[in-house]
């Protein structure tokens, strides 16, 4: 199979992916899906690094961008393509690590909520996200309501996504080292 072929399906691939990402990081800036906690600044922390937007979304989408136009240049003899493909991969890696981390770190202190005393905080941020499967501890937080479910269904799609991104972007790198060394050809793409 041409090298070409291979970067035009990674990037068809990545597209959804980052789709994802933005729209995943957007929604939780909602919570309960509402702008009011917004307006007064009660969102997790890790949100405002917004890790789906930037890392997953912008970085990986430029990565996307450019392994297409390489997969569609036709014949994936273009060394230099491969070449660039490389790097842009690359800057989707570190946009997919990006995202993971911010996702993870997410996940791991847990969501800003008001608590049985009233007060907001993040009960959850010492528990070694013991949370996750204690789903009684979740009470804890009052409002707003099943933020924990929400922040941590959303911050787990961004961590699977970021994996996923990264894996396809490792495999562009891999892809594209074989386009720049041995610039592989298929006949049948001249026409």
């Amino acid at each position: 199979m041409c090298t070409g072929k291979c970067s035009r399906i990674i990037a068809y691939t990545l597209y959804p992916m980052v789709l994802l990402s933005i729209i995943c990081n957007i929604v939780l800036f909602f919570p309960d899906l509402s702008t009011e906690y917004v307006k007064k600044q009660h969102i997790t922390g890790e949100v405002m690094y917004m890790g789906g937007l930037i890392g997953g979304g912008l970085l990986v989408f430029m990565s996307a961008l450019s392994i297409h136009l390489t997969g569609e240049h036709g014949c994936c003899a273009n060394r230099l393509g491969m070449f660039l493909s490389i790097l842009f991969a690359a800057l989707g890696a570190a946009g997919a690590v990006y995202s993971f981390i911010a996702a993870f770190l997410g996940l791991t202190n847990g969501p800003l909520c008001k608590s049985e005393t009233g007060d907001w905080q993040r009960p959850f941020q010492s528990s070694n996200m013991t949370y996750l499967t204690d789903y009684k501890s979740w009470a804890k937080c009052s409002e707003p309501k099943n933020v924990v479910l929400f922040n941590t269904a959303l911050f787990m799609t961004l961590l699977i996504a970021s994996c996923l991104q990264g894996l396809l972007c490792a495999m562009q790198i891999i892809n594209g080292l074989a386009g720049t060394l041995f610039g592989t050809c298929d006949k049948k793409e001249h026409a």
